[in-house]
């Protein structure tokens, strides 16, 4: 192989001198990084990975999240909504505040990635010190199945990944959702509005709203932070506390466990490829099933507050097996599924392909 490229760099200015006749398309496009390059992307390789399949993942499933929080807010079938919504505000309604999220959950999911994998190390290090037993030399070991010390090690560090990156997420995800519910409570009190001129003046009446679909993002965390300070950007921060960190312990810990019994009990290398998509798919699934009344209970508190001038507004009990706190979770399930197959299928390439780097 050393030959091969001693043989295609005799010109020194071969690089810049343009493809040479005959050059394939892998040719002109092909290129080298550099060693420092590579010592970084290896050093950095699980904030690389995560971040690019972020931003993958939240774009193509951003319609189904759109859609996911007007059932939760208003209801109606799943066809309703995505009729009412392209009718009425057309087909960029579906992607109305997607750079929030595509930052935010970028940088969340980055850093969440981070601190989970430091969570996990000091997880193993604590659980090996007490019981004399490694859980990810366990859950790495061929022909392996998930046990308690595993389970525990996961979803512990999974917690302590969701509870500190709740604090970071919340303002995002608060006008991010005041983007999604802009255009139906903006016609809701537009509708409000007349009905109540006509009823006393027989005139055509202005909406009374703090929603302006054209305002974005930038403009509702002002409008918060003017009327309620900087705790306005963390209204429903407990529930949200709550769902993160009770979601992302179950998320990994699902992950974690369903790849070692796909893979790694079946004498598999633990990145398969069908184990990792299989793995990833389901982790959304399970975890959004088990906290969507938490999310549910969330959303409606914070439409609330988005959608009047009241400060304060009454949180809304948690209700498990009722069928009200179950609106939109055939959505959420399918764009779980979909986010989290397309995340770790590129997180593990990336992965995989930068740990084979090697120095110049």
């Amino acid at each position: 192989m050393s030959e091969d490229r001693s043989d295609g760099d005799k010109s020194p200015a071969a690089g810049r001198s343009g493809p040479k006749k005959g050059a394939t398309f892998n040719d002109i496009y092909h290129f080298e990084l550099s060693s420092d390059m590579k010592r970084f992307a290896r050093k950095y390789r699980t904030e690389i990975s995560a971040s690019t399949s972020s931003v993958m993942s939240t774009f193509a499933a951003y319609p189904l999240d759109f859609t996911k929080s007007r059932m939760q807010s208003y209801g109606g079938t799943f066809s309703h909504v995505v009729m009412d919504a392209y009718r009425t505000e057309g087909l960029r309604a579906f992607w109305r505040g997607v750079t929030p999220p595509i930052i935010s959950v970028t940088v969340v999911r980055t850093i969440s990635f981070s601190l989970y994998q430091r969570a996990k190390y000091s997880c193993d290090r604590t659980i090996k010190s007490m019981t004399g037993k490694s859980p990810l030399e366990m859950a790495n070991a061929r022909h392996s199945y998930p046990n308690i010390y595993t389970l525990a090690c996961f979803g512990t560090a999974g917690a302590m990944a969701g509870a500190v990156i709740t604090t970071l997420s919340c303002p995002f995800e608060l006008t991010k959702l005041n983007e999604q519910l802009a255009g139906k409570m903006h016609r809701e009190a537009l509708s409000a509005a007349q009905a109540a001129k006509s009823k006393t003046l027989g005139q055509p009446g202005t909406p009374n709203s703090q929603v302006d679909l054209k305002a974005g993002s930038m403009y509702t965390a002002k409008r918060l932070t003017r009327d309620r300070g900087i705790a306005g950007l963390y209204s429903g921060y407990r529930l949200h506390l709550l769902r993160d960190t009770v979601g992302t312990a179950i998320y990994f810990m699902t992950y974690e466990s369903a790849k070692q019994i796909l893979a790694n009990a079946r004498g598999k290398e633990p990145t398969s490829p069908y184990a990792v998509v299989i793995a990833g798919g389901l982790c959304g699934i399970v975890s959004w099933a088990c906290i969507y009344p938490i999310d549910v209970a969330k959303t409606m508190y914070q439409k609330a507050l988005l959608s009047s001038n009241a400060k304060h507004a009454v949180r809304p009990k948690i209700k498990f097996f009722e069928f009200t706190s179950y609106r939109g979770l055939g959505v959420s399930v399918v764009r779980s599924c979909l986010i989290n197959m397309i995340f770790f299928s590129n997180f593990e390439f990336m992965k995989k392909r930068i740990n084979a780097f090697e120095d110049d």
